[in-house]
């Protein structure tokens, strides 16, 4: 069994042995003398009343404490004060600031002691066997009498050795565990100060509140440990000397500066601090090299690249592009410090998009064919519009919005443009979009549920199929929607009764009818004609009955966009959150298998749609990006019949201009954006061959720290911390961490998360989440 003997026990069998002798050749001894001249053993004298029921203690008179003056201490052993049962038992007097020699020499024994000078001869001392005091070294190191350990004798252990008994560190220990080891002053500093590092960024924090909140010891030991280990001193240098030092992040500071950027949310303040500290002088030649931990240089370089990308605008696009380039060479080495992570360097992180942007906007989408152009569209060009959304996405002040808006302008307008003139073309070979267009609408099949998510563009799509990726298998297909890509009309063909409706010259808004009535498609006749065909519409949470066919809708990117224009870039995460919220409401209930579709999809173009002339005497009804021409107009370039009804003829604006002018957001037009759009098909439960797999196997905590263990056969795989699993949006952690041999330590950045319920989550090389595990934020 193991020894779990402390320290302190064997601190406390010393005393007590030394108050036994020999019945037939001894007398019991009145007391045990205990000298401690230099008051070592003064800060442990209550935890060791708990080990020897008759301990007492010289000095101020406090019975409770077991302490008194000499006379009341002479009285209590001599039995003429009556004592409590915690006060009897073989009595130990321990003595501190008296020397063995104060007792010795009677005749100059100080008169407050005299009362006990004779007890010296009635009892025993508790000392070495030279004579002199058991001090805390001499009780660790003697093989006579102590415990023969080895304790290193320079003077910073000794003077870690008294602080480690002051702050109760040291005598708790299991003796066995020191036997062996050599006690010096970087292990008891170990034991004092188990985390410098921290307690140096907690000083730097909020240097008042650490100092009022550690005893007098901890303050002794931080300062020391400062001084020894960061060559910093707190109370000479202060606190802006200590974020000097952690800018530079050289030597020991390195490992401070690693754990403020794993944990800055815990020390808030410390960035103002850090703000205060001047760059060294930087070189154009060598970049930011050495600027990373200085805040001021990422503002400096912040400042410089909002010039840089305004001066962007009038350019050319081809000299744009090559700008972009050059500023993404200079300023993307940003993204990777700690202030970019803190949402300190907006624009760095928009520029990484404007870059894709500007690289990918060179190659056009190619095709002859509408079909062909979509397929293009299909394979890289979206991905021109989903980088052109993260950029806008990255920046929220008014000034970074106008810098990163006309550097975009310049490099995705003509992209833009002259994608949809090609289609345009192809349209007007081809007689119009309905020759290669037939209403995608997919027949009613029981245990599907169709999602409708009216202005799901192809790009944003995959964004909500990688959100979707947990939930099983997804598969993302594209149609055309129909002309013109307006919502009343769209909604109708995508649906599943979209053979039962029809369109006639009255419809000039593009809301069809049902054919069987001629009845117009309001909401109300929509759902009757869904019930009609055995298909279940769901209202909001309404979840049905998940072995038929239903029709649910959900998300408000269309309505958001026409309110907010680009700033629906930057709320696209908590729009297509709520799908999913509502996939995974229906899933819960049982549905298993869903498609997901759209109307139309959408153009975003910071500044504005440029603007198209259409005489408003020609236009029975204007939109944006189409408008229905009186019998009496001639027809433009771009003029098709409604694919609803042919006979009603719809004019388009050309490009990707619009009839009303100052439009950010628009739809209704003719361009891959607006009228090639996503089906989402998912079936729950299910994975894809090869999929990754992984168990958890382990969540510990300290404090706002979180350590796991997975098993798993896979690579590549990167572990965070969320309050719903599926919503990277949702994350608690600066970012995701790789797992190095199936562990990963991550760092809860807000201290009010400390007790909040989380999900532990392994994600793939997709980013899908593939395991999760239920935990409590500090454990």
């Amino acid at each position: 069994m193991t020894d779990k003997r402390t320290l302190l026990d064997a601190l406390a069998a010393a005393l007590q042995e030394a108050t036994k002798v020999n019945g037939s050749t001894q007398v019991k001894p009145a007391a045990v003398l205990w000298p401690d001249t230099d008051r070592q053993w003064l800060p442990v004298f209550m935890n060791l009343r708990e080990r020897c029921n008759g301990l007492l203690q010289l000095g101020a008179y406090d019975p409770k404490a077991f302490r008194g003056p000499a006379i009341w201490l002479k009285c209590l052993i001599g039995g003429s004060i009556a004592q409590d049962e915690a006060a009897q038992g073989a009595h130990i007097v321990h003595l501190p600031g008296v020397s063995r020699a104060d007792l010795r020499a009677i005749e100059t024994c100080p008169r407050d002691l005299q009362p006990l000078a004779e007890l010296q001869y009635r009892g025993v001392f508790w000392s070495q066997s030279n004579g002199k005091d058991w001090t805390v070294n001499a009780f660790l190191t003697s093989k006579n009498g102590g415990l023969g350990l080895d304790v290193a004798q320079d003077k910073a252990t000794q003077e870690a050795l008294i602080q480690a008994v002051e702050a109760g560190v040291l005598l708790e220990r299991p003796v066995v565990e020191l036997m062996g080891r050599s006690i010096n002053a970087a292990w008891l500093n170990s034991l004092l100060a188990p985390n410098p590092t921290r307690d140096l960024l907690v000083w730097m924090n909020d240097p008042e509140a650490a100092h009022a909140k550690w005893s007098k010891q901890q303050w002794a030991i931080f300062d020391k440990r400062a001084k020894a280990d960061f060559g910093f001193d707190p109370k000479a240098d202060g606190v802006l000397v200590a974020a000097e030092k952690l800018a530079k992040a050289e030597g020991q500071w390195a490992a401070v500066s690693e754990l403020y950027k794993d944990s800055f949310g815990s020390f808030p303040k410390i960035f103002d601090l850090l703000a205060q500290v001047q760059p060294p002088q930087r070189n154009l030649f060598d970049g930011f090299e050495g600027q990373e931990g200085y805040p001021q240089a990422n503002e400096g370089g912040e400042s410089s690249l909002r010039y840089a990308l305004a001066a962007c605008g009038p350019m050319m696009p081809d000299q744009a592009r090559d700008e972009i380039a050059k500023i993404e060479k200079e300023h993307g080495v940003r993204r990777s410090w700690l202030w970019a992570r803190m949402g300190q360097a907006p624009l760095a992180t928009a520029l990484e998009f404007l870059a894709k942007v500007a690289s990918a906007s060179k190659q056009l989408p190619v095709g002859a064919t509408p079909d062909a152009l979509a397929l293009s569209y299909q394979q890289t060009g979206w991905q021109v519009d989903a980088a052109a959304m993260r950029a806008l996405a990255a920046v929220t002040s008014k000034v970074d919005i106008a810098a990163v808006s006309l550097a975009l302008r310049a490099v995705y307008l003509p992209w833009l443009e002259e994608s949809a003139k090609r289609l345009q073309d192809a349209v007007k070979a081809a007689g119009g979009l309905s020759v290669a267009a037939q209403a995608n609408g997919a027949e009613p099949v029981a245990g599907v549920c169709t999602v409708f998510v009216d202005g799901l563009r192809y790009d944003v799509a995959t964004r909500l199929q990688e959100l979707l990726g947990s939930f099983g298998t997804t598969t993302l297909d594209a149609a055309w929607t129909s002309m013109p890509s307006v919502t009343a009309s769209g909604k109708a063909w995508c649906s599943p009764v979209a053979r039962w409706i029809s369109g006639n010259l009255a419809d000039t808004e593009f809301q069809p009818r049902v054919s069987a009535d001629g009845k117009s498609l309001s909401t109300h006749n929509f759902r009757k004609l869904l019930a009609d065909h055995g298909v279940q519409f769901l209202d909001k949470h309404e979840t049905g009955d998940a072995a038929g066919a239903a029709w649910t809708e959900t998300g408000d990117l269309d309505h958001y966009g026409h309110q907010h224009g680009i700033r629906l870039a930057r709320d696209m995460e908590v729009q297509l959150a709520q799908v999913v919220e509502r996939i995974l409401e229906l899933e819960q209930s049982g549905w298993k298998k869903f498609r997901i579709v759209t109307d139309h999809g959408w153009l975003l173009l910071p500044g504005g749609l440029p603007k198209s002339e259409l005489p408003k005497h020609q236009a029975e009804t204007r939109w944006g990006r189409c408008a229905v021409l009186k019998d009496s107009a001639h027809g433009t370039p771009l003029t098709f019949g409604w694919d609803w009804c042919n006979d009603v003829q719809v004019a388009y604006a050309p490009g990707v201009s619009s009839f009303v002018a100052g439009s950010d957001y628009a739809h209704g037009g003719i361009s891959l954006q607006e009228c090639w759009v996503p089906v989402l098909n998912l079936e729950s439960g299910t994975s894809a061959v090869g999929s990754a797999k992984a168990t958890i196997d382990s969540v510990t905590w300290k404090g706002l720290r979180c350590t796991a263990v997975v098993s798993s056969q896979s690579v590549d795989l990167n572990l965070d911390i969320r309050t719903k699993p599926a919503q990277s949006s949702s994350s608690l952690v600066a970012q995701p961490k790789l797992l190095v041999d199936g562990k990963a330590s991550l760092a809860i950045v807000d201290d009010d998360q400390l007790g909040a319920a989380a999900v532990v989550v392994v994600l793939d090389a997709q980013g899908n989440v593939i395991q999760k595990l239920a935990t409590t934020v500090g454990g």
